[in-house]
């Protein structure tokens, strides 16, 4: 007995839900060889710091300010925040834009993509599968910097509260807890960029043009958030948010524009999403 799925007929006990199992889509990207590049690169940059500020001395105030790159030094939790300060706007998209550009495009670029509808997988359910692994890589990438960081800088400069800039410190419970949040944050404002990466992905053959269409984009938007002509209209862009989670990183945490980050991110992105369904739906497969 068979049965029709997508027009193609199928042998019987066929099952959408069972085709491309998460943890296969998972183990096949984690095999990969950008994967493991994109996790070393991610581990050293704690310790390319270290060596940085061990040659240079530890940073100091300038013009009588004082900034949260020079409290690097004063404990682990500090330099941690320290690193998610100098990637959250350049090196951490490119993880982003990597695990979820590269996803379907890469199986056009092999030929593959038909053989996998021709299983048949449904294309929504190999969407699916694709987008919740290229996120959850984006997470790990975002989670391991910290992470990393957290334990080079406890051992290079001791484990304590995590020091204000402006005056005051969080105690170590406290400054866990706010990273944790720092971290979320910034994966949910880079949800804009995962979004472009993936619609990018589904209209191209090419990954390098997926991958590298949505950084330029994500560096595009940066740029407009810097022309302060634009006023008000910047608070559209997602880049006008995407350091508001400094504010949970004071004594008193601020919230309101992290909120307000974390809605535009998330329309973009469910926006940018639903276009990549759309489209690859319609779309006539050939590679």
């Amino acid at each position: 007995m068979s049965t029709l799925v997508e027009g193609t007929e199928v042998a019987s006990g066929y099952r959408a839900g069972r085709t491309l199992p998460l943890r296969v889509e998972l183990v096949r990207q984690l095999k990969r060889r950008r994967t493991l590049i994109m996790g070393g690169i991610l581990a050293a940059l704690p310790f390319v710091l270290v060596v940085a500020f061990a040659i240079g001395g530890s940073p100091s105030g300038r013009d009588g300010q004082v900034t949260l790159m020079d409290t690097a030094t004063a404990s682990g939790a500090n330099f941690a925040a320290v690193n998610l300060f100098v990637s959250a706007g350049f090196l951490l998209v490119i993880p982003v834009a990597l695990f979820c550009g590269d996803t379907v495009a890469s199986e056009a670029s092999w030929s593959s993509l038909r053989y996998l509808l021709a299983a048949p997988v449904p294309r929504a359910r190999l969407l699916w599968s694709k987008l919740f692994v290229g996120l959850g890589l984006s997470l790990a990438a975002m989670v391991l910097l910290p992470l990393v960081a957290l334990a080079v800088g406890t051992v290079a400069y001791g484990w304590g509260p995590l020091q204000i800039p402006t005056g005051g410190a969080l105690d170590t419970a406290t400054a866990t807890q706010r990273l944790v949040v720092v971290v979320a944050y910034i994966f949910v404002s880079q949800l804009v960029t995962a979004g472009l990466a993936f619609w990018l992905s589904t209209k191209t053959d090419a990954p390098l043009g997926a991958v590298g269409g949505a950084v330029g984009l994500t560096i595009a938007g940066n740029v407009l958030d810097a022309v302060t002509a634009l006023g008000h209209w910047r608070d559209f862009l997602p880049a006008h948010w995407q350091f508001s989670w400094a504010d949970a990183v004071q004594p008193h945490p601020e919230w309101s524009g992290m909120i307000q980050g974390t809605a535009i991110s998330i329309t973009y992105a469910l926006v940018l999403f639903a276009l990549a369904f759309r489209g690859f739906a319609r779309k006539d497969v050939v590679s």
